[in-house]
């Protein structure tokens, strides 16, 4: 019988952790971890894409994006669907993706976004949050967002368990895969518990 399994993403300017989780409530287990690229290595100004079009004009600054767009998500959608397939081939099943989202302020168009420094830095790293949701959005797979600030709250909320367990449950998942498992992967581990946890309460009620 093939197992659920979520995907949690915890994204940076020009890639994210990603770590798998799977396994039954009580046992949640680390599938999978890695680090995935979203950017051509070989053009440096993608890594920080409003950054690098502060200087342009906005009709240039808008076709350069959507090349940025592009190849973000094309990344995005090969590294998924690679991920889900390894999974698949030991029988488990991607039900849902988790991206950790910032609570920065976002800017009302390019122009206004490109002339604001915030705006710059919250749009550089929604840049890549919105090409992992588009990418698992052409494969069919249920994307969520959950603010940093608010992730712990409602992972513990969700699982039924106290935030306090919840750290203690991330530390022994580290212990059992080892390094790297720094802020990252927790991260990544605990926006993905959440969507098992969402997943498995929808099962339960129908």
């Amino acid at each position: 019988m093939t197992a659920i399994a979520a995907l949690g993403f915890a994204p940076h300017s020009g890639w994210a952790a990603v770590v798998g989780l799977g396994g039954d409530e009580a046992h949640r287990r680390v599938l999978i971890r890695e680090r995935v690229e979203l950017t051509d290595p070989r053009d440096h100004g993608s890594r920080q894409p409003y950054h690098a079009l502060r200087d342009l004009p906005i009709d240039q600054a808008e076709k350069r994006l959507a090349s940025y767009e592009a190849t973000a998500e094309l990344m995005a959608h090969a590294a998924i669907e690679r991920i889900a397939g390894q999974l698949f081939q030991g029988d488990h099943r991607v039900i849902g993706v988790g991206i950790l989202e910032s609570a920065g302020r976002k800017g009302s168009s390019l122009a206004s976004t490109l002339a604001s420094h915030p705006l710059i830095h919250t749009a550089d790293g929604d840049h890549f949050r919105n090409a992992i949701a588009a990418a698992a959005a052409r494969l069919r797979v249920a994307a969520s967002r959950v603010r940093a600030r608010d992730l712990e709250a409602e992972a513990a909320a969700a699982v039924g368990t106290s935030i306090r367990t919840l750290h203690h449950a991330l530390k022994n998942l580290g212990r059992d895969v080892g390094s790297p498992w720094g802020a990252d992967q927790k991260s990544a581990a605990l926006v993905a518990w959440l969507v098992l946890a969402k997943e498995s309460s929808r099962e339960r009620i129908t």
